[in-house]
């Protein structure tokens, strides 16, 4: 298996997060702002190239492993584990265009005012909250992307520097606490295991 991801790769998940906090940045705060016609072209076009780039870029690295350059053997469970946390994040990457284009076109229908607290919910607000939940979602799985990738690192694992370019790993931790941690760590995967039925597994 390659030791590292291709340079194509590294640049598609590099930018795709300098996109991403594009987003994050110039999102629209108050629904009203949308009433500008050049906001509202630009959020339509902004959340189109961004699904395509979402689409495009899950088409390109499905093709590569989750631990892609990893030197020591991954458990089936962190493994399992893994796979679901990256396919949750493609899921907020696309939700989160896709709600966003859904709240443009029921504003340009005229959908523009949220319910009060004492008004009965309208579609607008349904699509606000789920445009709003997935975010946080995405928030969330992020950093718990991140804290994995830098705990990877601290262990050695090789799965790091297969992406970043900082920092290289020089191999397997020879850190007793570390060495601890890891198996501990791998005493749950083994019980977590032992509790998913055979057929499961396959």
């Amino acid at each position: 298996m390659p030791t590292s991801h291709t340079k194509l790769a590294k640049f598609i998940h590099w930018t795709f997060i300098l996109l991403y906090l594009y987003g994050i940045v110039k999102q629209v705060n108050e629904l009203g702002d949308l009433e500008d016609n050049q906001l509202l072209l630009f959020e339509i076009a902004f959340a189109t190239v961004f699904l395509i780039i979402v689409i495009l870029r899950y088409s390109y690295m499905r093709r590569f492993k989750t631990f892609q350059g990893a030197t020591e053997p991954v458990h089936i469970v962190h493994y399992y584990f893994a796979r679901i946390v990256h396919r949750a994040m493609y899921a907020c990457f696309i939700l989160l265009p896709l709600t966003g284009l859904i709240i443009a076109g029921l504003y340009s229908q005229g959908y523009t005012v949220n319910a009060t607290p004492d008004e009965e919910q309208t579609i607008m607000d349904v699509v606000l909250d789920l445009h709003g939940a997935v975010a946080d979602l995405s928030y969330m799985l992020i950093f718990l992307h991140i804290a994995a990738a830098i705990y990877s690192r601290i262990k050695g694992e090789g799965v790091w520097s297969s992406m970043v370019p900082i920092l290289k790993e020089d191999g397997p931790t020879t850190n007793p606490i570390v060495e601890k941690i890891i198996q501990f760590e791998h005493t749950i995967y083994d019980k977590i295991d032992a509790l998913i039925p055979t057929e499961n597994k396959e």
